[in-house]
């Protein structure tokens, strides 16, 4: 198997003669599987089927849910894909993570990278979408998410948890002297009803291990589903209201140490000077130790506790470079506006743009600009790793989003073999994008070199972590529509100028690579939407800036989301066209967008007149797989704006789990109106000013809405779930704005120009 960063290269070929030829090359090594890593690593008495599945001789039942659990509940549904197929209730079994394994990869999260969208069923569409899957196969990248999780293993899950029940009845039979047919599962258990005979999966868990998996497997029709598609209990919630010591923050070996890192606070930035002295005298400080890697320059700070590092930190005397982007937010701005004038690439372009505005009656031209600031990902749980140079072997515990990656970099900044390096993932107070970065894991691996054998614990400060994230892109739009005599618009032209994210992460993780192609994150959200306008035209420019920016929740949509649809929303205002109803014309071909935009319209009763100093506004939003209306209403109160309530209707083609639907969307709207509140990520002498909660706020309980979601099943593919429900939030709650005061705010943050209650 070759290293992500080797093949990476490779993949476009790859994918080529996969879109060609139907995997024209490799097509062996492709269907081959990747070999079971839970093989090597059984307690006594305990089988292994598969790399998802283990049974131990007492009746132990074992799933691994190789994704990343950072609240969105997906250890839950991916335990119960299996244990349906299993015939065994989600409380019969236990779950872990496992082990960093190319067994884990996650095809899904490259399948919808091409420049298509999700309604997008030509030939050419599902060719692409094809071979992305094959390259996902060879990548064979560990990773959590694009929303992918349960649309990848939707398949693969119930087909190991079947398979392990079909080779369990045949070992029951032959331990039985029984034809299989005769056979029926339950709770863990195989039942002769003819004789009333019994067994335990355990009983014949090795005898079934040992046999050849099925050639076919059968998988439960939903209608006989028993778990799937119900609210089940979260395998993670009691260990979290426990306080139970789950998350990378809370590990603890014997003989451990301390430790911190303080870093360049301009990125890239090397030390023109630096005075350790001070910090090495101070009491508890073990070592100081350079660090340099993908993501920049500073100092690791070794000590006996972690406030011994945090003091000792704050001591270190350094000057750093001057920064290779512009400096402050005004001049990142003006770099941002001057793209614009560059000539883009075009990710949609229907009909004749240029041609449809030539001419055109001013009064029906609508111009407008829009710009979104940077965006920290601000996860509850700071960055942290624990790691243990010993023998020249690296044991890593820290809760990550791509556990391949961390032993593949790892390894390479060690500079020893991978199958050197083990990484315990454990859960994550929070993620959103921020932990499929490396930079904490590299930081200590590099640490626990120079600790001599003893695991060394690296907890970034609040404001380390605020101040070197891979951040949401600022970017700027501008916009214009020609209006027909109808009011529907005849022509739309969309040009969206961003920091490129693929760019940026290649430059950290892979910097040997250069990106190939326009970056359609800079556009998804707004060239992908399920709209039929004549003339529709929306094209990317990446702009030069080199501020560190990465996957945030909903990565493009995040951002395209408040342009695209305030936008459509001035376009429904200029032609005197009600919002739902303008909405439900343009989508006259895509039946799930109107049914959803259905729903939350009468969810929200949108056309019953609301009281004075009330009012309501709208978005929708295609991400990920999945179609997303949401209705906000707000008061204006004597305190400022109130977000009253907001309803949310959202087709994800197969419900799995409605409550963690349900809790994901709400999650996912909440962080996205507390972006739109009053989230931004400012710069001053190359330097991130905001530093802690205090200037990087999320909005508060009493601030929240209360909540009414509907939850549909009507498209044919299923979609995702754990990012849908934020691109649409800041375009809703700013259209009700402007419902409200007749003020159209086009750049975020939103209290700039508004106070909420």
């Amino acid at each position: 198997m070759a290293s992500v960063g080797k093949i990476a290269r490779r993949s476009f070929l790859i994918g080529a003669a996969a879109i060609a030829g139907g995997v024209a090359v490799g097509y062996y090594y492709y269907r081959k599987p990747y070999p079971n890593p839970l093989q090597g690593d059984l307690a006594a008495g305990e089988a292994t089927f598969n790399p998802y599945v283990k049974i131990g001789a007492d009746n132990t039942i074992t799933i691994v849910a190789p994704r990343a659990e950072m609240g969105q509940g997906i250890s839950t549904t991916l335990a119960v894909m299996v244990a349906e197929e299993l015939d065994v209730g989600l409380d019969q079994v236990k779950v872990e993570h496992g082990p960093a394994s190319y067994a884990y990869y996650n095809a899904a999260i490259l399948e919808e990278g091409g420049p298509f969208a999700f309604f997008d069923e030509s030939m050419t569409a599902e060719a692409v979408r094809s071979g992305l899957g094959v390259v996902g196969k060879f990548l064979a990248l560990q990773g959590t998410g694009g929303s992918a999780s349960t649309r990848d293993g939707f398949n693969k899950m119930r087909q190991a948890g079947a398979a392990a029940r079909q080779m369990l009845i045949a070992a029951a039979a032959q331990k039985l002297g029984v034809a299989a047919a005769d056979l029926e599962t339950a709770n863990g258990s195989i039942l002769h009803k003819a004789s009333g005979k019994s067994l335990t999966y355990g009983e014949v868990a090795a005898n079934a291990a040992a046999m050849a998996p099925p050639a076919e497997v059968r998988l439960k029709d939903k209608a006989d589903w028993n778990l799937l598609g119900k609210p089940q209990k979260r395998i993670d919630m009691l260990a979290k209201v426990t306080g139970a010591p789950i998350f990378g923050i809370d590990v603890s070996l014997p003989d451990m140490v301390y430790g911190t890192v303080k870093m360049s606070p301009r990125f890239w930035s090397k030390p023109v000077s630096a005075d350790v002295a001070k910090a090495e005298k101070m009491p508890g400080v073990i070592k100081i130790v350079p660090l340099e890697t993908n993501y920049g320059h500073g100092f690791g700070i070794i000590a006996e506790n972690t406030w011994e590092a945090f003091k000792a930190a704050e001591a270190i005397d350094a000057q750093w470079a001057d920064a290779e982007y512009p400096p402050d937010s005004e001049a990142i701005a003006g770099v941002l506006k001057q793209a614009l004038g560059a000539e883009g690439s075009a990710m949609r372009d229907n009909g004749d743009v240029a041609k449809a505005f030539a001419g055109a009656p001013p009064e029906k031209i609508i111009e407008s600009d829009y710009a979104v600031p940077y965006l920290a990902h601000a996860t509850m749980e700071p960055m942290n790793a624990t790691a243990r140079l010993k023998d020249g072997v690296l044991d890593i515990w820290c809760g990550n989003q791509a556990p391949t990656l961390v032993r593949q970099l790892c390894a390479n900044v060690l500079g020893i073999e991978q199958d050197k390096v083990t990484v315990h993932t454990t859960f994550m107070g929070g993620g959103f994008g921020r932990r499929v970065e490396m930079d904490y894991a590299l930081c200590a691996a590099l640490m626990a070199k120079a600790a001599e054998g003893r695991p060394v614990k690296v907890t970034w400060t609040r404001e380390e972590d605020m101040r070197h994230d891979a951040y949401r892109p600022a970017a700027v739009g501008k916009f214009r529509a020609r209006l027909g005599d109808d009011g529907l618009p005849v022509a739309v032209d969309m040009t969206i100028a961003s920091p490129s994210v693929i760019a940026g992460t290649l430059r950290r993780l892979f910097p040997s690579i250069s990106p190939i192609g326009p970056d359609k994150t800079i556009v998804d959200g707004a060239y992908d939407q399920p709209y039929t306008i004549p003339n529709y035209r929306v094209s990317a420019i990446a702009a030069p800036v080199t501020i560190p920016v990465g996957s945030w929740r909903s990565v493009g949509s995040s951002i395209n989301g408040f342009f695209h649809e305030g936008f459509l929303d001035e376009i429904a205002v200029a032609g005197k066209t009600d919002p739902v109803a303008l909405r439900k014309t343009l989508m006259a071909a895509y039946p799930a967008a109107v049914a959803v935009v259905e729903k939350v319209a009468a969810m929200a009763k949108w056309d019953e007149a609301l009281p004075p100093g009330k009012a309501r506004g709208m978005a929708f939003s295609l991400s990920f797989g999945s179609w997303v209306g949401e209705i906000v209403q707000v008061a204006d109160t004597p305190a400022g704006i109130r977000i009253e309530k907001m309803w949310i209707a959202a087709d994800v083609g197969t419900a799995l789990d409605p409550g963690i639907i349900e809790a994901q969307l709400i999650s996912a709207a909440i962080y996205g109106l507390s972006a739109a509140m009053g989230q931004e990520i400012t710069f001053a002498d190359g330097m991130v000013e905001q530093s802690n909660f205090h200037d990087f706020d999320a909005m508060r309980i009493f601030q929240c809405p209360a909540f009414e979601v509907a939850i549909l099943e009507n498209f044919h593919k299923m979609g995702g779930v754990g990012e849908i429900g934020t691109p649409p939030a800041a375009p809703a709650l700013a259209n009700a704005i402007f419902a409200l005061t007749g003020k159209r705010i086009r750049t975020l943050p939103l209290s700039k120009a508004v106070a909420f209650a």
